[in-house]
């Protein structure tokens, strides 16, 4: 039986990480960013103000690829392929979530930006068609806590 996105639902809702997605930019090129999800019934829902080029790209080719997985070990996580679809009427209400589950409400100055434009934002239904998981946690029973405080923050 083909993995299920609700097969690991303890993954997808302890992991505050963001969704990496894969998807198609007008000019045929590939690009990844990372949005904040939600898991409800097998599906991601994100979101993304109207204006946003990868709405547009979505709409234009709805297929796509999506990575949930940290960046520190031990290394595990999910990748698939899927399909995603543009729902206006969801947008608010899925912000507002999304809000509450990375930030931990709209009292700061990221929500509180964020919310102001929240009439404009749509849901991004992101549904999966092929699943696959991987778990390196048994190759790296020897990364230790001194290994890991070596991992320093990098951004570019």
């Amino acid at each position: 039986m083909p993995l299920q996105l609700t097969d690991f639902q303890d993954f997808l809702n302890l992991k505050h990480i963001p969704v990496r997605l894969a998807c198609r930019t007008s000019s045929g090129w590939p690009v990844v960013l990372s949005l904040w999800f939600l898991h409800r019934g097998g599906k991601l829902y994100c979101a993304s103000r109207r204006s946003a080029r990868v709405v547009s790209y979505l709409e234009s080719e709805p297929h796509c690829a999506f990575e949930i997985a940290a960046d520190t070990p031990p290394y595990c996580g999910l990748r698939g392929q899927a399909r995603a679809s543009i729902v206006p009427e969801l947008g608010a209400n899925i912000l507002e979530e999304l809000i509450q589950r990375y930030l931990g409400g709209s009292d700061n100055p990221l929500a509180r930006n964020l919310l102001k434009y929240r009439e404009e934002e749509v849901a991004i239904v992101i549904t999966p068609v092929n699943l696959f998981q991987w778990d390196f946690s048994s190759r790296m029973d020897e990364v230790t806590e001194q290994m890991l405080s070596k991992i320093h923050k990098v951004c570019p």
